[in-house]
């Protein structure tokens, strides 16, 4: 019989407020050595999210951070098999099957897809090109792509080097209905379990485990971010969009060169935008981020638009967690 080494406990660390907890809690109770830390690159992270989680937290934790990224090379080879097919004039139907599509291929938009679909490296850009769009609330694909499936990965191969796994989870019940009813703890196998160590805590909490600590929070905190999970996420609110837009113009330009991408590689007259119509609550008819940020920027429903927006500075700090005073 195999002899089995040690328990690992095993912290995905994002950069954000609850992983970060997280990680505190699994060093006071297990100590460095019994404990890993992984960081899921998205693409879509802010650079001051990669400092904290990457430099600032392993240097004041004296902890080593894993890093792991989705690679995509065999999808695209695969999808760009069947671009080439279609190409060279072969129907759809024999490509694909009996599967049906709002739009169709014809071989001179698949010439021109398959053209621009390669693999950019950016895990993020390189998910919506295969998908053909990017995520939304109902079709949230980007988690289990870019964070759940390579953090599994690198905990099966811990698994296989024959470790006890119990993955450590950042999330808290208070945050949304789906997480209100998860337990604390799940056992998944002989050799591996989930634990939420903060899954009742209050968000005060998180942030007094900070302070207690000695650990400065993520300085987008201080910045009018609710979330620093990516920049900007797909459900980001209203008001964090506009602080994106004044405080981080170039990643608004970043989305938009990629909207232009994507729907250069998608079914002809898909419709392709980072925030799908209705999700922030925006109803316009373009809903592309240069349009959403401008509804950011309105009150009153998107009926009354502030000609001072665009001219006033951002407050050196804004925080919707009181950490400014």
């Amino acid at each position: 019989m195999r002899e089995r080494a040690s328990k690992l406990h095993v912290v995905s660390l994002s950069g954000g407020k609850d992983s970060t907890a997280t990680a505190l809690m699994a060093i006071e109770l297990h100590g460095r050595e019994a404990c890993r830390f992984v960081f899921a690159d998205t693409g879509n992270e802010h650079e001051a999210t990669y400092a904290y989680a990457l430099d600032y937290l392993p240097q004041a934790l004296d902890i080593t951070v894993d890093v792991v990224k989705a690679d995509f090379t065999e999808e695209f080879a695969t999808k760009r098999a069947n671009l080439a097919r279609i190409s060279a004039g072969e129907p759809e139907s024999a490509v694909y099957g009996k599967r049906k599509f709002m739009y169709a291929w014809t071989p001179e938009t698949a010439a021109l897809a398959l053209e621009l679909l390669v693999p950019i490296g950016n895990p993020f850009l390189d998910l919506c090109m295969l998908k053909g769009g990017f995520p939304s609330r109902k079709r949230q694909f980007c988690t289990q792509y870019l964070k759940r499936n390579p953090i599994t990965e690198y905990q099966m191969d811990l698994v296989d080097r024959g470790y006890l796994v119990e993955s450590w989870q950042g999330v808290r019940a208070n945050e949304s209905d789906a997480r209100r009813w998860l337990p604390h703890y799940e056992i998944l196998s002989a050799d591996m379990a989930i634990y939420r160590p903060i899954l009742r805590w209050e968000v005060a909490d998180v942030f007094e485990a900070h302070r207690v600590a000695g650990i400065l929070p993520n300085p987008l905190y201080k910045q009018g971010m609710n979330r620093v999970g990516c920049m900007p996420c797909i459900n980001c609110s209203k008001s964090e969009l506009a602080q994106i837009a004044r405080r981080f113009p170039q990643h608004i330009e970043r989305i938009a060169a990629w909207e232009r991408l994507v729907s250069r590689v998608c079914r002809p007259r898909s419709p392709v935008s980072f925030f799908h119509k209705g999700t922030q609550g925006h109803s316009g008819q373009a809903s592309t981020i240069e349009h959403i940020v401008q509804w950011a920027k309105t009150s009153r429903g998107g009926r009354q638009f502030s000609l001072l927006s665009d001219l006033e500075e951002p407050s050196a700090c804004s925080s919707a967690y009181g950490l400014c005073e």
